[in-house]
């Protein structure tokens, strides 16, 4: 599992998905996330404005598993 390091309070899972190397820009999150299944937690969500605090897990289909801190 790789971790993502944050330096505030929380981050959004567009942002996320561009830091974590899964998409080139915040522009493709939108499609990124239409056509790829996102566990936040073991809960699916979609959302690209979904707040991600530090403890919280991360698997992208096809790209990884990750932990925000």
């Amino acid at each position: 599992m790789k971790e993502v390091t944050i330096t505030t309070a929380y981050i959004t899972l567009g942002q996320f998905l561009k830091i974590a190397d899964c998409i080139g820009t915040g522009g493709q999150a939108k499609f990124f996330l239409q056509e790829n299944e996102i566990l936040i937690n073991g809960e699916p969500d979609n959302r690209r404005g979904r707040k991600l605090y530090p403890g919280d897990t991360v698997v992208v289909e096809g790209c990884g598993s990750f932990k925000v801190v």
